[in-house]
């Protein structure tokens, strides 16, 4: 951790963990390419990660409605981990979430 991040944690209130936030696709009618760092307060869960995307104005929220087979294709550092039955997970420092739309052509 850097100097600057470690001053930043004590002047926001405390440790944080950094989880990156990855949507691609298409979502609803929607084309998404968003990769965001998000620092969020330790012991986060999944579900707090979602109300605190629709605070920082991130359609994650948005996204898992349009489009509700995500819910069940989310990807969390490489493994699938659908929504209902993993709400409560904590997330930890270095964690990926992945939303991506499947792609079909022909």
């Amino acid at each position: 951790m850097t100097l600057f991040e470690t001053l930043q944690d004590k002047l926001i209130g405390g440790p944080r963990v950094r989880v990156r936030l990855v949507i691609k696709g298409r979502i609803g009618e929607t084309w998404l390419d968003l990769d965001r760092l998000l620092r969020l307060p330790e012991g986060t869960t999944l579900k707090q990660l979602i109300a605190e995307a629709d605070r920082q104005s991130i359609p994650l929220r948005e996204a898992l409605e349009q489009s509700p087979h995500l819910r069940h294709t989310l990807m969390l550092n490489g493994e699938r981990t659908p929504l209902e039955g993993n709400l409560d997970r904590v997330l930890v420092n270095g964690d990926e979430l992945l939303l991506l739309a499947p792609f079909a052509g022909g």
